[in-house]
């Protein structure tokens, strides 16, 4: 992300994880790990919306942890549909996010895969932060969130997302009651909105931390 990124190299469950840590200036408030798009369609922890969560956290006093999901890069293993990436996106953690405050985000596939690792660590974590952002709900079964995550938790999509439609979104949030930001205009990617989407997730990190 810039000459400061630290590269580092894990050991999961399919081999090698490629990572990327970027530390804030100051002490850190916690760690943040990032999932990114579908690897079959050129996901990767370089995404231009995975990059600027990263650096959303980091302005908000955050370390911000990215990764390669098998397959992907230097990520050693094969594409395992959500099932093995979620095993990743959990070895980061553990290796990387071990105690202390923990936020999960991702973007895209990288949502479900962090909603599914947000349940999977909620009962045994300090998990202060959920940001999803372009939540694949129309191609993957996203989890439900624990009620009391609610609060805590930034869903942002797209109006005009035609990857993944709004509607499908609502569809997951309504049984839950799960407010989601909507963006005018907005597509899958972003373009031309990144430096609003960064405004966004800025606002909810620090009036989670006020």
């Amino acid at each position: 992300m810039n000459s400061q990124t630290e590269k580092i190299r894990l050991q999961g469950a399919a081999g090698v994880i490629e990572v990327q840590r970027d530390l804030p200036a100051d002490a850190s408030r916690g760690i943040a790990v990032i999932a990114h798009p579908h690897p079959l369609f050129g996901g990767t922890m370089d995404n231009k919306v995975v990059q600027t969560l990263a650096r959303a956290f980091v302005a908000c006093g955050w370390t911000a942890v990215r990764f390669n999901f098998r397959g992907v890069g230097a990520s050693e293993g094969a594409h395992d549909e959500g099932r093995g990436e979620c095993e990743d996106m959990l070895d980061v953690v553990g290796q990387l996010a071990a105690e202390g405050p923990l936020a999960i985000a991702g973007f895209s596939f990288g949502a479900f895969v962090a909603s599914c690792a947000a349940e999977k660590l909620w009962a045994s974590r300090d998990v202060r932060q959920l940001v999803l952002v372009g939540t694949a709900a129309s191609r993957f079964s996203v989890a439900t969130l624990p009620a009391e995550a609610h609060e805590r938790t930034l869903v942002v999509h797209g109006e005009a997302d035609d990857t993944v439609p709004l509607a499908a979104v609502m569809d997951w949030a309504r049984p839950q009651s799960l407010p989601v930001t909507v963006v005018p205009g907005g597509g899958h990617f972003f373009h031309g909105q990144l430096p609003l989407l960064k405004s966004l997730v800025v606002r909810h990190l620090r009036a989670g931390a006020a």
